[in-house]
């Protein structure tokens, strides 16, 4: 069994060759898959608060407006400088409250936290590359607390219960492990570059879809699309929702050109069948009709509802789904339509807005050509993102069981 391998992916995407190099670590996929924190490794179990301590964090943005040459950090990283330091060796910070709650990092020596992160000092005991890993395989973010903005404390999560081996074997651990996060990286490098060569790909062949020089006349989008606005806020009440019903698409719902539903935010079959007109089928497109305006969707599954701050667009036989939404989330046309939306507060729009609005529409084997090229290259960043994945379960294992149990003999081969 190979702990290092070395994989090159090449492929034709749409008459261009596109290859690179991966690099991974031992890959998951080659052991039984139900890891198990009980397995016997060289070490012991302590508290999480018996190994590391809690440090200040009671710095605001507004602390920092002096300047000064010692790094404070936030969520995001370095969020400026003050005169002096809080902690003067390295040590872990943790997002403790809002957005990215229960995010790690590792921090430099002499340097402070805003009052949002959560210092912890490592003990002689524990190396601060192996503390760090293994805050993180604690996943502290998907148990917080707090209704609005989600909230974890060190007095919870300090009385969990971690393994620590000795000081030889963290070090070998960790270093494998951030081995395992360079992988993770050259993933996610390799996965946005085929996203870009994807955008690129359409500008290539349709230009601007709502420039006056576009290569193909303009349509407006209600002459080859049916559009209907979502259903009246009266028509859903809060009485309505359950989990694991039918799904409601909101704008907040649509991420990144994508639906990633709420199990919580669902309604019955009762309740499905009766706003009908609001059901969202496969090959529809929705889109988002307040707030970031442009957000927008293809529909890839059945049994979703549109939601109130939604649109649903329904092209005809002239124009493909996956076209229309990057048409519709091209900058310009969504520029085009922030221009036109209406409201005080929070801007909207409506289908006559939205339909009146143009866009150049190809022909539909043009739209055809470009689609089997956005296929493949789906294809070669899905297979990426898998070796990713597979990447990131390896590496609890490595933390809890060890690096040598992991690669040796506790765990079984699956080949």
């Amino acid at each position: 069994m190979r702990w290092w391998n070395r994989k090159t992916y090449g492929n034709h995407i749409g008459g261009i060759w596109v290859d690179w190099t991966l690099a991974w670590g031992c890959r998951s996929g080659a052991f039984e898959s139900n890891l198990s924190p009980k397995l016997p490794f060289n070490g012991e179990r302590v508290r999480l608060d018996q190994i590391c301590s809690k440090g200040k964090s009671s710095l605001r943005l507004k602390d920092l407006q002096g300047g000064g040459e010692y790094a404070v950090y936030g969520a995001s990283g370095v969020a400026g400088a003050i005169a002096t330091y809080q902690n003067d060796r390295p040590y872990v910070a943790v997002v403790k409250d809002g957005a990215g709650v229960g995010r790690a990092s590792l921090c430099e020596p002499r340097t402070s936290v805003l009052g949002t992160m959560q210092a912890l000092i490592p003990s002689e005991r524990v190396d601060c590359s192996y503390l760090l890993h293994l805050v993180r395989s604690l996943r502290l973010g998907s148990g917080y607390s707090g209704s609005t903005i989600p909230h974890i404390y060190f007095k919870d999560y300090g009385k969990l219960v971690v393994p620590l081996p000795p000081i030889p074997e963290q070090r070998n651990i960790a270093g494998q492990l951030d081995a395992l996060e360079a992988a993770m990286r050259v993933c996610d490098e390799q996965a946005a570059v085929l996203s870009k060569l994807v955008k690129s790909r359409f500008v290539e062949m349709f230009g601007d879809p709502a420039s006056a020089e576009a290569k193909w006349p303009k349509r407006k989008v209600s002459e080859f699309c049916e559009l209907h606005i979502g259903p009246f806020g009266s028509m859903l009440h809060k009485s309505d929702y359950i989990s694991g019903g039918h799904p409601l698409v909101n704008p907040s719902h649509i991420i990144d050109g994508a639906i990633r539903v709420d199990d919580t935010l669902t309604i019955d079959n009762e309740k499905y069948s009766s706003l009908e007109p609001y059901q969202l089928h496969v090959g529809d497109v929705v889109l988002g009709r307040r707030g970031e305006i442009g957000r927008c969707a293809v529909v890839k599954q059945d049994g979703l509802l549109c939601g109130t701050g939604s649109m649903i667009i329904r092209p005809n036989k002239d124009c493909r789904s996956d076209f229309l939404q990057r048409a519709l989330s091209f900058p310009s046309f969504a520029e085009q339509l922030e221009n036109r939306a209406v409201g005080v507060t929070m801007k909207n729009l409506n289908a006559k807005i939205v339909g009146s609005a143009a866009i150049s529409l190809p022909p539909i084997e043009r739209q055809n050509e470009f689609a089997s090229f956005a296929e493949e290259a789906d294809k070669s960043r899905f297979g990426i993102q898998r070796e990713g994945t597979s990447v990131l379960d390896f590496k609890a294992p490595v933390v809890w069981l060890g690096a040598d149990d992991v690669r040796g003999g506790e765990l079984r081969s699956k080949s």
